[in-house]
């Protein structure tokens, strides 16, 4: 089933000189430029300023910090038993997995590989379709945005997930754990990516209404 076009004639916000606060979500009218919001006197603006540029930013930041946080240790522990070791998250979802315990190694593959990577794709592709005012798939990119920003709320349930592999790693009595710079990256990550996707805004998926 097609999906009808939005019509390029219903009025928009903008052009009818309204303004929404993103702070408490009130309407108000526009009077001589963006101005403040008459409630909580929050900058009002038609536009996120430098919205592409800023989103374009962080994606880029957490691309180059997504190699090291996969890639370096996310911990040292030493022990009697066992002697130093480093662990990286693909170690620790590896030993999960030949160690039995699949469900877990499943779990922190799609949190901690699969979801942050799917992030900065899905990012990456509402940036470019946005710079070039693009009309492809409107809606089913609006859906996307939404999604991403349900994710948001999640996001640091990657962190938890990396903290729980921490606690499955086996070690000695007498064991130190100390944390290693993959666990700092893989912090970042995280931060960058629910930044870029704050700072995307979804109204320019529509450039008609420009």
């Amino acid at each position: 089933m097609s999906v009808a076009p939005v019509a390029d004639s219903v009025p928009t916000g903008r052009a009818l000189g309204l303004l929404g606060c993103e702070c408490c979500g009130l309407v108000s009218e526009a009077k001589g430029g963006d101005g403040r919001c008459p409630r909580c006197h929050f900058a009002l603006h038609a536009r996120k300023p430098d919205s592409l540029q800023r989103c374009t930013a962080y994606i880029i930041a957490a691309t180059v910090l997504y190699i090291p946080a996969n890639v370096l240790p996310i911990m040292s522990t030493a022990s009697f038993v066992y002697g130093r070791e480093q662990h990286t998250i693909l170690g620790g979802i590896v030993e999960l997995w030949t160690t039995g315990s699949w469900e877990l190694s499943v779990i922190v593959f799609i949190a901690s590989i699969a979801v942050p990577i799917l992030k900065i794709l899905a990012l990456a592709l509402l940036v470019v379709t946005a710079q070039r005012r693009s009309r492809w798939r409107q809606i089913e990119r609006a859906s996307l945005y939404r999604l991403l920003e349900t994710v948001g709320h999640w996001s640091m349930l990657d962190v938890f997930v990396v903290v729980l592999l921490v606690g499955m790693v086996r070690f000695g009595a007498l064991a130190n754990v100390e944390p290693s710079a993959g666990l700092l990256a893989f912090g970042a990550v995280v931060v960058l990516t629910m930044l870029a996707s704050t700072s995307f805004d979804p109204r320019l998926i529509w450039p008609a209404d420009d």
